[in-house]
């Protein structure tokens, strides 16, 4: 029987080994180039007797470059994010730009009166005043007792 000698070091430099190439596989693409992070718009939502008030968190982005579709049962909202910064300081220019596509589906505790929403977009904050339906507002269920 032959005697191995154990070398802790070279299980954790292979442990290493797979955490880098999992990191590889998750942030680049086959030729080593980052991946785009995406965007989504953080969303804030809070329900009352009469309806649904959804907040979105929508900055540098024009209303004319949004699309919001509503059904009864979710909220839809996509967009395009063209975004330039140019800055010049001691005879340097740095220009930044972002551009992508989002789209965000946000399914709706209750069924809502589509025809009948009110939107605003503001200072890169979309709010959404969703109005219930008329049979859900009514809706009494009765509660068997056995």
């Amino acid at each position: 029987m032959a005697l191995i000698r154990w070398q802790p070091f070279r299980e954790i430099d292979e442990l290493q080994r797979e955490m880098n190439r999992l990191f590889d596989r998750s942030f680049y693409d086959s030729d080593r180039q980052a991946l785009p992070a995406t965007f989504a718009p953080a969303a804030e939502m809070t329900e009352t007797e009469d309806g649904i008030h959804l907040k979105l968190e929508i900055p540098g982005i024009e209303s004319k470059d949004l699309d919001v579709e509503v059904t009864a049962e979710s909220v839809s909202i996509s967009g395009e994010r063209k975004s330039e910064t140019k800055t010049e300081e001691n005879g340097t220019t740095r220009t930044e730009f972002r551009y992508g596509k989002f789209r965000r589906v946000i399914p709706l505790p209750t069924r809502i009166e589509n025809t009948k929403v009110v939107a605003e977009y503001k200072n890169g904050i979309l709010n959404l005043d969703l109005p219930k339906a008329e049979e859900e507002k009514n809706k009494v269920v009765k509660v068997n007792l056995g």
